[in-house]
């Protein structure tokens, strides 16, 4: 719609629109990542703040937006002499998750060049978004390399652009906005530490907040128009609010004691580097100018943590975001305040209200659908996956073979223990991770990009040529001449130069890695648990799935147990989801190998119709053993064994990789894993050989990915 929502008309949500509102007045406070469900006014309310912010004066004509006042001496449209300019509003600019790197810094017209002979640039988003906002939704989708140039802009406030022959160098300081999805990835922790602020949004759960919300909603769908305008007196005060405290920050003083509480604070919680105090420091100022206060008080530095701690303190993927309340009041109480000034003239809203008329958050925008919720703050992560430091111990089930011990055929019968193949045994605690050697889909792919397997990309090594498919972005300098060279003499070449049309020119054909979608098939049945082998297989797992994040991959999980299999997650980006249903993984049973298997065959069938170019990487974690059909005994003859080994070769004939993580342990080894890698075409490895410091290697033959129709050839499967 054109009329956007009313910045003031959003329901709750407290701590976003505080955050948004700090960094309107304050650009250097860095920016705001928003994280949560979807439905929750993320988009709306990011959207509605660029109505908020005060219009802008440039210098008439420039396209990098230069102030008149003080025009930036390098600008490539330049230079400006200074002088009056023309206002405009100030610009929200949209990032695509889909936007190649040309689209976001700019590139030179090749084309145009060759013709013309002339570096004719053209400017890029962060050129558009320059003194305004740059938004980006689902951040978390966005590729590595694009975050990369959108961070490095936004903490130098400068773009650089050095390709295909031209250099130029432009002001890009914007309020750099990100939203994001938790249930599809999350960003790397160095780049979550470049976002200034954090906000946690959740929907209400309160019964009259969300009656609010689809009553605000409704409305502004009738008559937008009409909705803008009742709110249009709430939005003045808040801008003009934006502008009084815009003016009153440069006269507030952040003191000794503020400066030791936000050090203190930072010491105590272990964050890494120094960017966490700065950002503190800047937010709390920005708080107090908000306030309409010149000074900074410990309410300012205690909100200012609240906002600018919790994403720095993840580590690792299975950290839940958050901050110990408790705990940071007891350290901002070792350092009492100075004698407070007095407040100022009242005013309508406490230091942590974005506008008048709030009745509680969200009113749903365009985007979204659902309520969020009243409170702010960081919501109770009671759902959150344990990391391998959690300081609960969970006690270990006793032992509950789904065998007698000692030597034994793969098809020895099992004792019975009713229908669901033996009693459930409580989940056992997952070993410390370790780093594992890298696995990798042979061939040449072309999924998403990712650092896995090898991929033809947009970025990395070049390899080759070809005729360009729309738009010149990588000209390939060497073919494109020897494509023209032949036809230089019927072109009427004259000695001043090579004369090249637009059919000569070629673009380059690069080779980078790509993320794949990595499905864990992972064995709960009695055998697993019978040596307490389960807690070093679940600290397995959990080292697969912190490098399947690193490099970028999707993942999915399979527990087969008892009477067949489960797919415990749906093949997703949230590692840290698989490492929760990890976590709660329980065990015990017999082994139904055969339903495991199948169970992955359709999974992956049915993503490879979803995704095509995304391939799969199968990791089956299991002991080899099978002791029951399971859910496949119904389908056709044959003994546990012989079903896994036909499931198995299914597969295979698929092109599907796979790995095989054998368990087995004890000094009598029945070597099943290995007979279960062999059907799968792939390696085996030990749980010791998985370690990346192992003596162990990984280089197996495995069939490389391909239809069930085409033969499948060998490739060397490489630990890098």
């Amino acid at each position: 719609m054109s009329t956007p929502y009313p910045f003031t008309a959003v329901v709750g949500q407290s701590d976003l629109r505080l955050a948004l509102l700090l960094n309107a007045v304050s650009p250097a406070v860095g920016g705001v990542l928003v994280r949560g469900e979807k439905g929750t006014a993320k988009s709306t309310a990011v959207r509605a703040l660029s109505a908020l912010l005060p219009e802008v004066d440039v210098v008439p004509g420039c396209r990098f937006s230069c102030a008149p006042g003080a025009p930036d001496p390098a600008c490539p449209d330049g230079p400006h002499e200074p002088g009056p300019g023309a206002a405009r509003p100030a610009r929200m600019v949209e990032l695509p998750v889909g936007a190649s790197e040309d689209r976001l810094v700019g590139a030179l017209d090749i084309e145009r060049a060759l013709a013309e002979g002339v570096k004719a640039f053209e400017p890029g988003l962060l050129a558009d978004a320059h003194r305004g906002i740059l938004y980006v939704d689902e951040v978390n989708l966005l590729h590595d390399h694009l975050i990369d140039l959108l961070l490095d802009a936004a903490a130098m406030g400068a773009s650089y652009v050095e390709r295909e022959g031209v250099s130029v160098r432009h002001a890009a300081r914007f309020l750099l906005v990100g939203t994001m999805n938790p249930e599809e990835g999350e960003l790397r922790p160095q780049l979550l530490d470049r976002f200034g602020l954090t906000v946690e949004v959740a929907a209400s759960r309160e019964p009259a907040q969300r009656v609010e919300v689809v009553r605000r909603r409704l409305a502004y769908e009738d008559d937008p128009a009409g909705f803008a305008v009742r709110w249009a007196d709430d939005e003045h005060e808040v801008r003009a609010r934006v502008v009084a405290a815009r003016a009153l920050l440069p006269k507030v003083a952040l003191g000794d004691t503020a400066l030791l509480q936000i050090a203190a604070t930072c010491a105590a919680f272990e964050v890494d580097g120094m960017r966490a105090d700065i950002v503190m420091a800047r937010t709390a100022t920005a708080l107090a100018a908000w306030a309409g206060r010149s000074s900074v008080r410990k309410e300012d530095v205690r909100q200012a943590a609240l906002l600018a701690l919790p994403h720095r303190r993840r580590r690792n993927p299975f950290d839940a975001p958050g901050l110990d309340e408790e705990m940071l009041d007891e350290i901002l109480d070792r350092f009492p305040d100075e004698e407070p000034e007095p407040d100022p003239e009242p005013r309508p809203q406490g230091p942590d209200d974005a506008g008048p008329g709030d009745a509680g958050s969200g009113g749903d925008g365009p985007d979204d659908g659902g309520g969020p919720d009243g409170g702010g703050g960081v919501p109770p992560q009671g759902g959150a996956p344990e990391g391998p430091d959690a300081p609960e111990e969970r006690s270990q089930a006793p032992e509950t073979p789904d065998a007698p011990d000692g030597p034994r055929t793969p098809e020895a019968p099992q004792p019975s223990a009713g229908e669901a193949g033996g009693p459930e045994q409580a989940a056992v605690r997952a070993a410390e991770p370790f780093r594992t050697k890298a696995l990798s889909v042979p061939g040449l792919g072309e999924g998403a990009a990712g650092r896995r397997s090898r991929a033809r990309t947009a970025h990395g090594r070049t390899t080759g040529s070809q005729h360009p498919r729309g738009r010149l972005t990588r000209l390939h300098l060497t073919a494109t001449v020897q494509a023209a060279a032949p036809h230089q003499k019927a072109r009427g070449r004259s000695g001043r130069g090579l004369v090249i049309r637009k059919d000569d020119l070629r673009q380059a054909t690069r080779e980078g890695r790509e993320g794949n979608l990595v499905l864990f098939v992972v064995d709960a049945s009695g055998s697993m648990a019978a040596r307490r082998r389960m807690s070093a297989v679940k600290g397995a797992v959990m080292s697969l799935l912190l490098d399947a994040y690193q490099r970028r991959d999707k993942v999915g999980l399979i527990t087969f147990r008892g009477s067949g299999a489960e797919l415990a997650l749906p093949p997703t980006s949230s590692v840290d989801a698989a490492a929760a249903r990890l976590e709660q993984l329980p065990t015990g049973g017999r082994t139904p190998l055969a339903a495991g298997l199948l169970k992955a065959h359709e999974v992956l069938r049915v993503e490879r119709l979803r995704d095509p170019s995304r391939r799969p990487l199968l990791v089956v974690v299991t002991d080899g053993r099978a002791t029951s059909a399971g859910a496949a005994g119904g389908r056709a003859p044959g003994t546990p064994r012989e079903l896994a080994a036909r499931s198995a070769r299914l597969l295979q004939a698929g092109g599907i990789a796979s790995v095989v993580v054998d368990c087995e342990s004890g000094p009598v080894r029945l070597g099943l894993a290995g007979v279960l890698a062999a059907d799968l075409g792939g390696p085996a490895v030990s749980l010791d050989g998985l370690r990346a410091d192992s003596l162990a290697g990984l280089v197996k033959n495995v069939r490389t990915a391909g239809s069930a129709t085409a033969p499948a050839s060998n490739s060397n499967r490489r630990a890098a």
